[in-house]
């Protein structure tokens, strides 16, 4: 009896295993989009893969139809939830690296307009950052987003629009003033 529950055991362990290498990459490119830097991607990445280890372990994980769309969505809320939490006080600090690597993500060909789009995003609130991800990077539909964020399909309509506008603005003021500087 006890080596069909160390082999139950071991066999989870394995399909796990195969889960998180399976979805990091996509997780770790959606985080590093989220969070605009690569160790607090990073960090939300290592705590999805955790919320999903105790899942696992429940055995709702292995029943799952589409385990990676269930990591995309645990990853996305598991971001808003933080962003909730986090003091209105608290400012990262640091510069922004020369070189950015947002694992296979096709960037923009300028350097001045990746950190122009970078930055844009930052400016974003949580919940718009997720939706434009999600939506455009993603490829999701509108109903898959919804469903990811925790909202109605007409709330994500307005988000896009509404993010996407504040981001032409934020992008186009940071172009003009990288314009300036040169």
């Amino acid at each position: 009896m006890t080596t069909t529950r160390q082999t139950r055991a071991q066999r989870r362990e394995e399909e796990f295993e195969q889960l998180a290498l399976a979805v990091t990459p996509r997780l770790l490119r959606s985080a590093r989009l989220l969070c605009g830097d690569a160790h607090g991607a990073e960090d939300l990445v290592q705590e999805t893969l955790a919320k999903l280890y105790v899942r696992q372990r429940s055995t709702l994980l292995p029943r799952l139809e589409n385990p990676a769309a269930y990591a995309q969505t645990v990853l996305t809320r598991t971001f808003l939830s933080a962003r909730r939490r986090r003091s209105s006080t608290e400012l990262p600090l640091g510069e922004l690296p020369d070189r950015l690597e947002p694992w296979g993500v096709a960037a923009p060909a300028a350097p001045e307009d990746r950190l122009a789009l970078q930055a844009a995003l930052a400016e974003l609130a949580p919940g718009d950052r997720a939706v434009l991800v999600l939506r455009y990077l993603e490829e999701l539909s509108v109903e898959e987003t919804a469903d990811r964020v925790g909202c109605t399909a007409g709330a994500v309509r307005t988000r896009c629009s509404r993010a996407l506008g504040r981001l032409r603005v934020v992008v186009e003021r940071s172009l003009v003033e990288t314009e300036e500087q040169r």
